[in-house]
């Protein structure tokens, strides 16, 4: 049987941005969230103990990866190496949807700077 689920029936995660943040897959492998970001509202600057990639799924917000600063939209990539300080900026006036993808799986905690 095909394991599918939608989105929207996965909970928010308390984390430590409060912001809607849904962990859609978990393996030791890969680990996948959605994250959305209503108008105004920002990641804390943080950077996490393995690689992670970056798909946009809807809307346009700022990225900011080591000391570059960059727009994304609608269905960019962007990828952003391990122990490296990263956020999502959505200073736009629509919302802003983003599948972060770690991989491998982290075994550590992110680490909020």
């Amino acid at each position: 049987m095909i394991a599918m689920k939608h989105v929207s029936d996965f909970a928010v995660q308390k984390n430590p941005h409060n912001v809607d943040a849904k962990k859609i897959y978990e393996t030791e492998h890969a680990t996948a969230v959605v994250i959305t970001l209503k108008p105004g509202e920002s990641l804390k600057k943080h950077k996490t103990p393995v690689d992670v990639f970056f798909y946009v799924l809807e809307g346009t917000a700022v990225v900011e990866i080591g000391d570059e600063r960059q727009t994304a939209t609608e269905d960019m990539i962007i990828e952003s190496p391990a122990n490296i300080p990263h956020r999502w900026i959505n200073d736009g006036p629509d919302l802003f949807r983003v599948l972060v993808v770690k991989v491998p799986a982290p075994t550590t905690e992110t680490k909020i700077l």
